[in-house]
């Protein structure tokens, strides 16, 4: 169309950066801490730096296999939802500060965690 200007351009949203430290109870590993950004869950980050945190249902809810123990900031990250506390529920040895690392979605600030040894898993 004459006299029509359009452009196209990207925008980027600002996105916060936290961080979430790994802590491990299989003997022999040190703790990391990572940088998680807004929206991002901690099975998200073990996967992307090459640490091992069962899957079985590709991260959808829908197992229980990502346990973890949230030791700090658990004000920090999505409530607990029914389905997600129905799968806590059948964790190998839950807790009080059990949650699903698929569901472990950092809204607003720094958390640390504690991934239960793996090897009590068969496949992936």
């Amino acid at each position: 169309m004459p006299g029509t200007n359009v452009s196209n351009f990207v925008t980027f949203a600002e996105m916060n950066i936290f961080k979430v430290k790994i802590n491990f109870e299989a003997k022999g590993l040190e703790s990391v801490e990572l940088p998680i950004a807004e929206g991002e869950s901690v099975l998200d980050v073990c996967l992307e730096n090459g640490i091992e945190l069962q899957h079985n249902c590709g991260g959808v809810n829908g197992c229980s296999t990502c346990h973890v123990y949230v030791n700090k900031g658990m004000d920090n990250i999505q409530e607990i939802s029914d389905k997600e506390e129905d799968f806590v529920d059948r964790a190998v040895n839950p807790r009080i500060n059990s949650r699903l690392g698929c569901q472990c979605v950092v809204l607003d600030g720094d958390i640390e965690v504690t991934l239960p040894d793996q090897s009590q898993f068969l496949g992936h």
